[in-house]
């Protein structure tokens, strides 16, 4: 008997122990509106799939996993310019064979002068010894060009929609529900986006080209007008469906035409995701406990 006990409480801790934790980081760089420190607002997107991550029971039909994340930025000589630990708890599990787990997700925005930098992720699975720590490292140039230009593009994993709120999910008047690593999983159909013009020419619509594409040349394509606001960064959001584009990796390329006839380029950026049809994906951010 009290071997058999022995035995349910090994598995009580065990989870998906096939690989170490996960840490996925998504950066994405938007032009501080200081006109005195010249610097990016940079938003820092983590998630930590909890498929991996060891259970431990609670108490009876009770489990739940805890991972801690490290997230540093070191600038060019090696020294801090940001440090923060962030602890997740998943929700309490009743059963842990279930095959879908919701992934962890936080954003954190932070402000950094222009200049060279490397972002390091750390996740630490807090039930687990052995193989229980994932490092992470991006990294992360602060400039700006002096003309017309692109922040970064953040895919989306559904439309952005209109917000008054003032919170780290909020950008440009829209809320944000970001796709974890630019990934559209089962039952997506559409690719969603939000992106900042800045120093745009004043006085003249311009024109904006998506451009969806995937390795095997498959293509997708829509055209939208803009007017550029006044003195601040002009938002960017919209769609284009999938369609029939295969399952794998597509870039999409965002570009600004302007000039006579809007035929002069201005400026473009471009983002990569990965479509995954038969595969589970995160609607949005669950905010840390």
């Amino acid at each position: 008997m009290r071997y058999l006990l022995t035995l349910l409480a090994a598995f009580a801790t065990l989870a998906a122990q096939a690989g170490p934790p996960q840490l996925l980081l998504d950066v994405a760089r938007f032009r501080n509106l200081d006109r005195v420190v010249k610097g990016a607002e940079v938003e820092i997107y983590v998630t930590v799939p909890t498929q991996p991550l060891t259970y431990r029971q609670r108490a009876p039909k009770s489990f739940q996993s805890s991972a801690v994340v490290t997230l540093d930025v070191l600038k060019a000589d090696g020294t801090s310019a940001y440090h923060e630990v962030v602890t997740l708890k998943p929700p309490v599990l009743t059963d842990t064979t279930i095959a879908i787990k919701n992934p962890q997700s936080f954003l954190k925005r932070i402000l950094l002068p222009d200049g060279k930098y490397t972002l390091r992720g750390t996740v630490k699975d807090q039930y687990r010894s052995a193989g229980g720590e994932t490092t992470v490292e991006k990294p992360l140039v602060l400039e700006a060009p002096a003309g017309p230009f692109l922040s970064d593009v953040i895919l989306l994993s559904r439309p952005a929609a209109k917000s008054g709120g003032d919170d780290n999910f909020a950008r440009g008047g829209y809320r944000l529900a970001r796709a974890a690593s630019g990934t559209y999983g089962r039952g997506a159909d559409n690719v969603f986006f939000y992106t900042e013009l800045n120093n745009a020419p004043q006085g003249q619509p311009l024109r904006v080209h998506y451009h969806l594409t995937t390795p095997d040349g498959s293509a997708a394509d829509a055209d939208a007008s803009l007017t550029p606001q006044s003195g601040r960064p002009t938002t960017i959001v919209g769609q284009i469906p999938l369609g029939p584009l295969p399952d794998g990796p597509f870039t999409l390329f965002i570009e600004v035409y302007g000039g006579p006839g809007n035929k002069k380029l201005l400026t473009g950026h471009r983002a990569i995701g990965q479509r995954a049809s038969a595969e589970f994906a995160p609607g949005n951010a669950a905010v840390p406990r």
